[in-house]
């Protein structure tokens, strides 16, 4: 028999111990998958935003308004070549726990900054000429089973009450992690809903030079600091990482998790590891006497833990992949969620690790074990 054929013949000894063990290692790496997803997703959520747009919110904070007369003054400051607002809206379409997010934008300012709406049905002539027109993502038609041309009523948490809307045009952005699942429509159907008293949340500006960004906002904060609505203002990747903040520091969290459950597998597997080999102290002394050499005998031992590791990990790795690959439930709070091919091969390194960490010990002292006190301790 070949040594990998001896590998083999004892991963298959006691198949339930193996078969369990497999499993445990399978459900680590695959909760590992999904939550070192978690931080892959917002990491990339930082990077989405231009350089060349500037987002000028209430030093207060985002749930402040600013008056819609910081729109002139902006226009006048040196470097900006074009300002538009955006509001949050704050609905739901049937279940208040299906979240997605609706955004009131000043539209024929707006939609013109931003090359990701990229409108793939419906027309954008036909969003700007009615009043309660909107524009959604592709991915939210196939959640709630939209067309281009339907009405659609949403019920109002900020601004109470039904609110109908008739969907005109559906985009489908370039960069999953700008979000499939956003509606937009026009600003002055919700100041007119609200009975005007609805001011903009926030100003987007373009640049002329984006690498003036940093001093254009600095005029911009400074034109406004005495007045009864001072902003921020900063690049709009900053103001969206400024969002990915809000989640707390979730990057320790799911680290300090994910250490938890490889220590914890980790103690399994070396657990079921040095069981194998008490099993086998007879058939190690046997293989000693018939010439295989300490070397070899380690490299069984560890190549058996390895086996394990890996393959249970690479399980649990691709069936995270699968289960979030493509649309998922995940995807309206992490837009572009998914298991990165950057994960697997992390996951894949670290199940290599465990499996070397969790035989060594058991290898090593199947290699140092002598023929002599094998066979005491069988007899």
């Amino acid at each position: 028999m070949t040594t990998t054929g001896l590998v083999w013949a004892n991963l298959r000894r006691n198949k339930k111990r193996t078969i369990l063990t497999m499993l445990s290692v399978m459900v680590a790496f695959f909760l590992f998958g999904v939550l070192r997803s978690v931080i892959t997703t917002l990491d990339a959520a930082t990077e989405v935003g231009s350089e060349g747009r500037l987002i000028s919110s209430s030093a207060s904070g985002i749930t402040f308004l600013l008056p819609e007369a910081h729109a002139n003054r902006l226009a006048a400051v040196d470097g900006v070549s074009s300002v538009s607002w955006a509001n949050w809206f704050g609905a739901y379409y049937r279940d208040p726990n299906d979240f997605f997010a609706q955004f009131a934008i000043k539209a024929d300012t707006y939609i013109p900054m931003y090359p990701e709406i990229v409108i793939t049905a419906g027309s954008m002539d036909d969003f700007m000429r009615e009043r309660n027109a909107a524009i959604v993502g592709v991915g939210l038609l196939r959640k709630f089973g939209w067309q281009v041309g339907q009405k659609v009523t949403l019920t109002g948490t900020f601004a109470a009450g039904d609110w109908d809307f008739n969907i005109r045009a559906a985009y489908d952005p370039p960069d999953p992690a700008f979000g499939d699942e956003l509606m937009f429509f026009h600003y002055e159907y919700f100041w007119e809903g609200t009975n005007r008293q609805v001011t903009p949340g926030w100003f987007v500006m373009t640049l002329e030079e984006p690498d003036r960004a940093a001093e254009v906002a600095s005029t911009i904060d400074a034109m406004f600091k005495s007045s009864v609505a001072p902003t921020k203002t900063q690049t709009e990747k900053a103001f969206n990482a400024g969002f990915v903040t809000m989640w707390g520091n979730i990057g320790f969290l799911v680290s300090a998790i994910g250490t938890a459950v490889f220590f914890a597998i980790l103690f399994v597997s070396a657990n079921t590891m040095m069981m194998a080999v008490r099993e086998r102290i007879g058939e190690i002394a046997v293989l000693k006497t018939v010439g295989f050499g300490d070397r070899l005998i380690f490299g069984l031992v560890l190549a058996e833990s390895m086996l394990i590791s890996v393959l249970g990990g690479a399980l649990g790795l691709f069936l995270a992949r699968g289960a979030f690959a493509g649309r998922n439930a995940l995807n309206a709070f992490f837009p572009g969620f998914g298991v990165t091919g950057g994960t697997i091969a992390l996951g894949l390194a670290m199940a290599l690790a465990l499996g070397v960490v969790s035989g060594a010990v058991p290898a090593f002292q199947s290699a140092r074990l002598s023929v002599a006190s094998a066979l005491r301790q069988v007899g």
